[in-house]
């Protein structure tokens, strides 16, 4: 049977019938590719390909050009998946008609599905005018990579109550917006169960306990390809890593001694 192409309204009726959504960050063909036969629901190409991909300290100096680079080869990866286009730092900030036109960049160009924005009240306005526009928007709240020069680091929102309520406050606006979704990252689980249960769009926690309707996890965390910092809210599924290693190890060794190619690998 042809699988359904999913849409906005695919996830709204998702969240009604309780049926959990799963994203996963995808930054190249051949991972959006895997990720798509495995089921999974929406491929975000995250800003955090700065550092998984590109080796940057954070996401701060991912350029637009970059992120749309890897959003096209997503979308070729996975031609019927549900992409969405995470727009980079300054790339929407500055001025409400180059923020358009750069998100409309991510839909004509990398064929992306829509996008996503980080921020809080202050975006409202160009959600809605995105929307209007015709392009598809995916909020994001709480943890916001994006913000740790001023918010002084990598740390959980909404502990406090008057937190927790600019956050529902924040949602709220995001759904009569037009918004379609919104990430809910590193927040307190009761917050973010609170947020879902006070909005009919869907909720996406990373590291938001698990009654958000859906889940996003960085690839490169459920695969294990570092070797250093893991985040708490994430699981290794494997070790990549080290099944790597081993591979170009082995490669290496083989030719320094002479045992590949051989004759098979030959022509």
């Amino acid at each position: 049977m042809e699988k359904r192409k999913l849409t906005v309204a695919s996830f709204r009726k998702m969240k009604a019938n309780q049926e959990k959504i799963v994203m996963v960050t995808a930054y190249d063909a051949p991972g959006a590719a895997i990720a798509a036969a495995a089921g999974v629901e929406i491929l975000l190409v995250g800003d955090s390909l700065a550092m998984t991909a590109l080796g940057y300290e954070n996401t701060l100096p991912l350029t637009l050009e970059e992120s749309l680079h890897h959003a096209a080869a997503v979308r070729r990866g996975a031609p019927e998946a549900f992409v969405v286009g995470d727009m980079p730092f300054l790339s929407y900030q500055l001025d409400m008609n180059e923020a358009v036109r750069n998100a409309g960049r991510y839909i004509k160009e990398a064929r992306c599905d829509a996008v996503k924005l980080e921020g809080g009240s202050e975006i409202v306005p160009l959600v809605e005018k995105l929307v209007r526009t015709g392009i598809p928007v995916m909020a994001h709240v709480g943890l916001m990579p994006q913000h740790i020069q001023t918010a002084g680091g990598y740390r959980v929102a909404g502990k406090t109550q008057d937190e927790a309520q600019r956050l529902l406050d924040e949602v709220q606006a995001f759904e009569q917006a037009g918004a379609f979704a919104v990430v809910l990252e590193c927040i307190p689980a009761r917050v973010a169960e609170r947020i879902s249960s006070a909005v009919a769009i869907p909720t996406i926690g990373i590291g938001a306990g698990s009654c958000t309707d859906g889940q996003v996890q960085v690839c490169n965390d459920l695969l294990g390809l570092f070797d250093r910092f893991v985040p708490k809210h994430a699981k290794r599924y494997c070790n990549l890593r080290e099944v790597m290693l081993k591979a170009f190890s082995d490669y290496v060794k083989d030719v320094k001694e002479q045992k590949f190619p051989t004759e098979e690998n030959s022509f």
